[in-house]
């Protein structure tokens, strides 16, 4: 009777313990809301006037959209070890798309936006920033995602404090065309890897197009000519969350760059290309009623969200193209 009684409790107790642990888990995996650009430009800024400050606006939003990945719910997920983090995939595969934005605005900020010519010296805060951020997503140990993460945001609030010190020279950022154009290239074939892995989210045959446009071109293996490409169901859940979080971490860079490089927008007549660009990726950010990311076939009876968020990155990476082009004109 007592042994009955004991196999009860602990059963209780292992029903309670799930329960709290899949509460838990659905908080932590909540995507965090959109903010207000400017609005937390002004609540954070330790100056007058940051808009006025080449550079103040776009290195504030990137610290922003990093300590956001700290700071979420749950904290950085990617890396835990323990339950209920371990369990979950959604927002760690949320954490990995912002983050490669992340590393790729650093990379950006270090090699062009902070350079004023190919000679010039790299600033030393965004040259030790940069692989601070390459630290591998996945690192429990010593070091941690999480401190090399926080390293290089304390390295981004140094280089943040020199552009707004008016006797220091040394830090620059120069919103020129050209360097806004490197960074949406790099934008572009990111943008372009997200919509081609959700739209194989419904098997098709393609075609191979590698060697197209240069009859000399040659592959390092021989490839087929055609094949299907599908993504694994296991994938479809990661490959959604990852481009909703890479989308979210570029609409919020896009807004700073429409007040930092507002006077050469307009000048080359494309700060309404990028408008659109922003309301397109406002669109991946709408709230996901379904408990599920559904799989439905193309014109089937159920909905396909993969398909509907390379719909909306396909359109915004079109409008980016686009943007390109406009800024490469005199």
């Amino acid at each position: 009777m007592r042994q009955s009684l004991n196999a009860k409790w602990i059963a209780v107790v292992a029903v309670i313990i799930i329960v709290l642990f899949w509460l838990v888990g659905w908080f932590w995996s909540m995507s965090p809301d959109t903010f207000d650009v400017r609005k937390r430009l002004a609540e954070n800024s330790t100056v007058d006037n940051p808009t006025g400050i080449a550079g103040y606006t776009i290195t504030t939003t990137m610290i922003d959209v990093s300590e956001t990945l700290l700071d979420k719910p749950g904290g950085y997920l990617s890396n835990d070890v323990t339950p209920p983090g371990i369990f979950l995939d959604n927002m760690p595969a949320w954490e990995f798309g912002a983050l490669e934005m992340v590393r790729d605005l650093a990379l950006s900020m270090r090699k062009d936006f902070s350079r004023s010519q190919s000679q010039s010296i790299e600033n030393p805060y965004l040259t030790k920033a940069h692989p601070k951020f390459n630290m591998d997503h996945k690192s429990w140990a010593l070091p941690s995602s999480e401190s090399s993460y926080s390293d290089g945001i304390e390295l981004l609030k140094q280089y943040r404090d020199e552009l707004a010190n008016t006797r220091n020279s040394d830090s620059q950022f120069y919103t020129r065309a050209d360097n806004l154009r490197e960074w949406l290239k790099q934008v572009e074939k990111r943008l372009g890897s997200y919509s081609q892995r959700l739209s194989a989210s419904v098997g098709s045959a393609r075609i191979n197009t590698d060697l197209a446009g240069d009859a000399n071109a040659r592959r390092s293996t021989p490839t087929a000519s055609q094949r299907v490409v599908q993504t694994s169901w296991w994938k479809l859940d990661d490959n959604f969350y990852e481009a909703r979080g890479a989308t979210w971490a570029l609409l919020h860079f896009l807004k700073a760059v429409e007040i930092e490089f507002y006077d050469v927008l307009e000048d080359k007549n494309a700060l309404v290309s990028l408008q659109q660009i922003i309301r397109e990726l406002e669109a991946t950010q709408q709230t996901v009623y379904s408990p599920m990311i559904l799989n439905g076939s193309g014109f089937g009876m159920l909905a396909n969200h993969s398909l509907v968020m390379a719909n909306y990155i396909s359109r915004a990476n079109a409008a980016l193209i686009e943007l390109s082009e406009l800024l490469n004109q005199g």
